[in-house]
């Protein structure tokens, strides 16, 4: 795959993933019954949900900025993951599988991104200076 095939898919990842996560977040952050009402029923205690509508905004940002924050968005990605993990089992031991198929989908869109992430910026690791 070349390089601009994976920025092109990286790209639209990123789009899906602020607005699927970005509309989460302000219905989080308005009270929007379509996911309040589901998070306080899955027990999750309305600060939370405050605070994750909080959190996905800013990661949504992070990710929007092109070429930068790269350590930043390593991190985004690891709390996006751990978002649709604990939906996706909320749903299932609270609510049924059927419920919690939309994290799944979440789950393949956002590693398909995070993949392409990987392959457009490669991690590198520096060896510690001692003294």
């Amino acid at each position: 795959m070349n390089s601009k095939t994976t920025k092109v898919i990286y790209w639209i990842g990123v789009i899906l993933t602020s607005l699927w996560f970005g509309a989460s977040g302000i219905f989080e952050l308005t009270k929007n019954p379509i996911v309040w009402d589901i998070t306080v029923q899955l027990g999750y205690p309305p600060h939370f949900i405050y605070i994750l509508g909080v959190a996905k905004l800013s990661g949504i940002i992070v990710l929007l900025t092109p070429n930068r924050l790269l350590r930043l968005k390593e991190w985004v990605f690891a709390g996006v993951f751990f978002d649709i993990t604990f939906a996706f089992f909320s749903k299932l031991s609270v609510l049924n599988f059927a419920a919690g198929t939309d994290a799944i989908v979440a789950f393949v869109m956002v590693t398909v991104t995070y993949i392409m992430f990987r392959k457009l910026y490669p991690a590198t690791y520096e060896k510690a200076v001692t003294a």
